[in-house]
């Protein structure tokens, strides 16, 4: 019969509350424990009294600090050729950092033949032997920790000709405390370890060495306390360093540190394990991202470098995240007692529940890590399609095309890969996606009639890129919109007005577009000038302007065709209208024209050619000319008449 979840919680506090107290209890026999221990220790430690042991542990220690001392003093070949090693692309810091941690490894090694040689060497009692041995594993851990560290994290300073390899991007004095701290966190955590259970062999009872094992744990929260208030501070100017940390913030860290304390007392080991894997974790994941952006970097000798890098970037990145993923998932899994190998034939709820949780982590693993890598190659490819500041048109043609069409296609791509990634990931999950599938069909077709506006405004925004009709960075006009083309959605467009107002223009609303900024542009304009004008000497007046026009290297790779005089438009009423043609590349001719203008007038005041203006001419008899002449002096006199 299933417990009720009340039931079962009173029945979990009560075993709590049972192992805290037999803890509890295991204290005061500490003592008498203790005193048996050291009986068994003269009985099976040979004669060797437990000062020997530790001198004879010293002596493994420093033999393996000379070892090492005499492979880094025969190694100074390569650590030179390391520090001298110049960075000028990519692929030669992944190969320094490489030869770093294969120099390290070398020493490592060598540290640990050196000790476990001189251990080998000896002939020592079999229970003394299984202590050293125990501690000689946790001094090598130690060691190799922080050879580990020092390759990381390159805590030595920026002086150092191997900073350079540093691959997480941290200051030297925060390298120095996170190398020392995790380095004493590790040693302290194998020591406990270690010590409880070699306690098992001197015939402590379990909760004797619970009680010394959770007296031991205080070390590590303290390490972890003094940590969270001595951590140091970001350097200023980057992100990080202009958040907010409030003493609120690291009292609240504090009590976090001490109810995992508390839970590792209560033996509640699942929660525990599974509290530190999700504060863990994203810590992982974000410190990873930083040291691949930094070790991917380019150097500064090479500003410039291939694509391939950055899709290299994006490649690391992802994986080292779905590595970090799968090892929280292990450790819960191990925290838990999930058996994953048993549970892969296994058939009842829970393991088919289980099975298909962890496929559609995999499914979504997956389809993160090919997308981050297809939306890297399409982000490379926008940023190499750039135009060069003296691009041909064609050049400048094919790169609007591709910035208008890559980013549609990246959206497409990306609704694309969450639909199939979900799908897969139910599927994983043990739902049968047929049924789910046909639903969506008919929700499609329901949704289609009712929402035909959308539908209409996706497919003709479609056609209007298949037919090149227009291009991020054109100026167009459609109806009652115009304006440069900023941005394209599935369903609509963004026009950038020339005085700053933004239009968002569905694409089933633009109909025909008329597109100002394709291949060329005819400007034609008209000049009135007096009757009396010599029409042959404008025509050369406006023939010499438009050679100057083409001359000037402001305007010359602007102009298609430079300015020129097309004859007499018509004969006005007061003027004769003459009209001029110019032909620009798109965009250009305004400023083309103003110019122009400008020096015609100039030219027409030096030859005393003048611009028709509209006058009118009043002409009346002798007589109304003086009568109202006599009127006129008449109402002057009455107004300075103060009378």
């Amino acid at each position: 019969m299933m417990e009720m979840p009340v039931e079962l919680m009173d029945r979990r506090l009560a075993e709590i509350s049972q192992h805290v107290e037999a803890v509890i209890a295991a204290i005061p026999r500490l003592p008498q424990e203790g005193t048996r221990a050291e009986g068994l220790i003269e009985r099976d430690f040979g004669g060797y009294s437990v000062p020997q042991a530790i001198l004879f542990f010293a002596l493994f220690i420093m033999v393996g600090i000379a070892a090492e001392w005499l492979y880094r003093s025969a190694m100074w070949r390569p650590k030179l050729w390391l520090a001298t090693f110049p960075i000028q692309r990519i692929a030669d810091r992944l190969i320094g950092i490489l030869a770093t941690f294969g120099y390290g490894f070398g020493a490592w090694i060598a540290f640990l033949v050196g000790s476990h040689a001189v251990f080998l060497a000896l002939p020592l009692p079999p229970l003394m032997r299984q202590f050293l041995l125990g501690y000689l594993i946790v001094a090598s851990c130690v060691r190799g920790a922080m050879i580990l560290l020092d390759c990381l994290l390159v805590p030595s300073g920026d002086e150092t000709p191997l900073a350079k390899f540093r691959v997480t991007p941290i200051s030297p004095e925060a390298a120095r405390f996170w190398r020392n701290r995790l380095a004493l966190a590790v040693g302290w955590f194998l020591f406990g370890w270690v010590t409880v259970h070699l306690l098992a062999l001197l015939e402590f009872s379990l909760d004797a060495r619970r009680a010394i094992a959770y007296a031991l744990g205080l070390g590590l929260l303290a390490i972890a306390i003094e940590v969270i208030w001595k951590r140091p501070k970001p350097a200023a100017g980057s992100a990080s360093s202009r958040r907010i940390r409030p003493r609120a913030l690291q009292w609240l860290w504090t009590f976090y540190a001490v109810v995992l304390w508390g839970l590792w007392i209560a033996g509640m080991m699942p929660l525990l394990w599974f509290l530190l894997v999700a504060t863990i974790l994203p810590m992982a994941i974000s410190i990873s991202r930083r040291a691949t952006a930094h070790v991917m970097r380019p150097p500064e000798s090479s500003p410039v470098e291939t694509s391939s890098f950055s899709v290299a970037t994006a490649c690391a990145e992802r994986s080292i995240q779905a590595g970090l993923i799968l090892s929280a998932i292990l450790i819960i899994a191990w925290a838990w007692d999930v058996d994953l190998i048993a549970m892969t034939s296994g058939e009842t709820m829970t393991m088919r529940l289980i099975r298909g949780a962890l496929n559609a982590v995999l499914v979504l693993l997956a389809a993160d890590f090919l997308w981050h890598i297809v939306g890297t190659v399409i982000d490379v490819k926008l940023d190499e399609n750039k135009p060069p500041p003296h691009a041909s048109d064609e050049e400048i043609g094919r790169s609007a095309r591709l910035r208008t069409l890559l980013p549609i296609l990246r959206n497409i791509l990306l609704v694309t890969f969450i639909i199939v990634a979900v799908l897969m990931a139910l599927s994983a999950l043990g739902l049968e996606i047929g049924p789910l599938i046909a639903g969506a069909g008919v929700l499609g077709v329901a949704v289609g009639f009712g929402a035909q506006t959308v539908v209409k405004d996706i497919i003709s925004g479609m056609f209007y890129l298949f037919d090149d009709a227009f291009r991020v960075g054109d100026y167009i006009q459609s109806g009652s919109h115009k304006g440069t083309v900023e941005s394209f959605s599935l369903r609509s467009v963004r026009l950038r007005h020339q005085r700053g107002p933004i239009y968002t223009v569905p694409f089933g609303e633009l109909g025909a577009v008329e597109n100002m900024s394709r291949d060329w542009v005819i400007d034609k304009s008209v000049i009135n000038v007096t009757y009396d004008t010599d029409l042959e000497q404008v025509r050369k007046i406006i023939k010499d302007i438009g050679r100057q026009l083409k001359e000037n290297p402001e305007f010359a790779p602007k102009i298609i065709d430079t300015l020129k005089m097309q004859g007499v438009q018509e004969f006005g009423d007061y003027a004769i209208q003459i009209r001029m043609k110019l032909t620009t590349k798109p965009g250009e001719q305004f400023v083309i024209r103003r110019r122009a203008f400008a020096m015609i007038k100039m030219a027409f005041e030096e030859k005393g050619i003048r611009f028709a203006t509209p006058t009118v001419q009043v002409a009346e008899g002798k007589h109304s000319v003086a009568a109202a002449a006599q009127q006129s002096l008449s109402i002057e006199r009455a107004a300075a008449d103060p009378a």
